[in-house]
């Protein structure tokens, strides 16, 4: 989490609500969206680089003031700098317009990519493709996770979290429950003292309450495959979308724990082809559940799925945006959120070994691993070249 103050006053520019304004935000994240590889914080430097710098929409302290918001509530971090960003400049329809524009190239992008894996997945070219870009999300993903555990483990506490949700993970326990135990765990230790000042009865936790979602949740993580219908699909993404917190990357452990472990909707091998997928189109990682509707049920699927994983943020953004200044000064929701992402990093750590083990198979995908990540770790490359080299190596393993 990056460690910003919303504390300090800015002055906001009121929103100009006109048709002009809206086609403005329209164009510049439509732009964005079709061009901006590299993931979360790529996604953020091209949009400072663009409308703080270029286009003077916002100054950087209330730049830092919107990303700090967005480490305080759930949904995929550079999609929701782009609704608030939106929100800045043209009011509420300025969020639906920039937060929508900015993930409709990706998602164009993959429907199309979606259907060509449904027609050819399994010829030898698509399928010696993926083949050598698998092993090349592995490292990417280990990048991310490092730089992530830099910011969000600040001690023994969020360490010793971060490490029991990655053990609790692999012993079956629901990953909702990890994330919120270790917010709350945090949250209370980190405010002791404040506790001891709180009167007896406000200090009370209702046990048959906190009992019965244990339990509900439990019995979610070891239920058998379900059928399959759109609506249990757009359902089980909504409440990822609602609940997932830090970057695109999170994503991956939620869709795991919930449609692959759960439901039984997909396998591992494609998920972590939905992953590659992701990483090779530009804009939000997130549109990964695009390709995964898709698979399920063709476009309406794609959309539904789409829908399903962004909603929460459209309507999180709306409701925090007036809201930062306060939510950032809370000494609770600061260190809740603390909890909650070492507890999604260790999520992350999970998942990533579960990934790596259905990525590296032979001895030519440990090369190739091996290889982007000396390349990823030494020379910092933007990760469509990264990509583009699995691609390239899947590709020659295909003519031996």
């Amino acid at each position: 989490m990056t460690d910003t103050s919303l504390s300090t006053p800015v002055e906001h520019p009121a929103p100009t609500r006109t048709w002009r304004s809206y086609a403005e935000v329209a164009a510049v994240f439509l732009k964005i969206g079709a061009t901006a590889f590299g993931g979360p914080a790529a996604h953020v430097a091209i949009m400072r680089d663009e409308l703080v710098d270029r286009r003077k929409w916002v100054t950087d302290q209330h730049f830092l003031d919107l990303l700090g918001a967005t480490n305080l509530i759930p949904g995929p971090n550079s999609s929701e700098m782009t609704m608030h960003l939106g929100f800045v400049r043209a009011g509420l329809i300025g969020l639906i317009v920039g937060g929508t524009a900015f993930l409709l190239p990706a998602m164009l992008i993959v429907i199309g990519l979606a259907w060509a894996y449904t027609e050819y997945g399994t010829t030898p070219a698509a399928e010696w493709l993926l083949y050598g870009i698998k092993p090349v999300i592995i490292p990417l993903i280990v990048l991310a996770l490092w730089a992530l555990g830099q910011r969000a483990v600040k001690g023994r506490l969020t360490g010793a979290v971060g490490i029991a949700a990655m053990g609790l993970y692999f012993l079956g326990v629901n990953f909702v429950i990890l994330l919120l135990a270790g917010g709350v765990v945090v949250m209370l230790v980190q405010n002791r003292d404040r506790l001891r000042n709180i009167p007896r009865r406000f200090g009370i936790i209702p046990l048959p309450l906190l009992g019965s979602g244990l339990g509900s949740g439990l019995a979610a993580a070891g239920s058998s495959a379900a059928s399959f219908s759109l609506w249990k699909m757009f359902w089980a993404l909504f409440k990822i979308g609602a609940l997932m917190y830090g970057s695109g990357y999170v994503l991956f452990a939620f869709l795991q724990a919930d449609l692959v472990d759960r439901f039984g909707w997909l396998t591992e091998q494609e998920l972590i082809d939905a992953i590659a997928i992701g990483q090779m189109t530009p804009g939000p990682l997130s549109t990964s559940a695009t390709f995964i509707g898709y698979l399920l049920d063709g476009v309406p699927g794609a959309i539904l799925a789409t829908l399903g994983i962004y909603l929460p943020a459209f309507i999180v953004v709306a409701i925090s945006n007036p809201l930062i200044p306060r939510i950032r000064q809370s000494v609770w929701a600061g260190s809740m959120l603390d909890g909650v992402n070492v507890a999604a990093l260790g999520l992350m750590a999970a998942v990533t070994w579960e990934l790596a083990r259905a990525a590296v198979i032979d001895w030519y995908t440990l090369v190739v691993g091996l290889a982007a990540a000396v390349w990823l770790f030494r020379y910092k490359p933007n990760s469509v070249w990264l990509v583009a080299f699995g691609a390239l190596a899947g590709l020659i393993s295909s003519a031996w």
